[in-house]
């Protein structure tokens, strides 16, 4: 675990999290790669931008580079909005996955959003989204969060059997959007 023993408080947490990277060694027929959970910076913005053009492409969502460079230099600049981590095999942006904080009267006050998970196709399959939301469950965790939240397509089933087996619930609802400045 990366929380020490007493546990941070949530300034502590929320700069923390958001400075330090996070190794996890992954280990699949006999072969150790090593994930690391990288804060996303301002420096290397053009990195997360790429991986988030082939995410989109791969979801079929529109995509914008202007606006997702604006709205991720925001979220970088910003930890009460939430964090982004480049997931790194080696030295490699493999993926990332953002958090996204919230407030919630049904779910007890605090909370989180998986907003994205995204991994190239070459490194799906491998364990390594199950430790990202491991990961970002911890941050979560030591942040004082009370529940963790996604979303994800109705056919993309290889995902959902992920999100599952991490014990999360399908609650049988809809997530229905009313863009306010489109």
């Amino acid at each position: 675990m990366c929380q020490p023993a007493n546990g941070p408080g949530p300034l502590q947490a929320r700069t923390r999290w958001g400075q330090q990277n996070r190794q996890v060694d992954i280990i699949r027929n006999n072969l150790v790669a090593d994930v690391t959970f990288k804060p996303a910076q301002l420096s290397d913005v053009d990195t997360p931008v790429a991986l988030m053009r082939e995410y989109y492409e791969f979801d079929r969502l529109p995509f914008d580079a202007q606006i997702a460079r604006q709205t991720l230099t925001t979220l970088i600049q910003d930890d009460a909005l939430g964090y982004m981590w480049l997931i790194q095999v080696g030295a490699q942006a493999v993926g990332y996955v953002v958090l996204t904080l919230d407030y919630s009267l049904e779910y007890r006050g605090r909370g989180a959003y998986v907003d994205e998970l995204y991994l190239q196709e070459a490194f799906r399959g491998q364990g390594i989204g199950a430790q990202a939301l491991g990961f970002v469950e911890e941050v979560a965790r030591s942040l004082g969060l009370h529940a963790l939240h996604l979303e994800v397509d109705r056919h993309n089933t290889r995902a959902q059997a992920v999100y599952r087996k991490a014990g999360f619930e399908d609650h049988d609802r809809y997530l229905m959007t009313k863009w306010l400045n489109a």
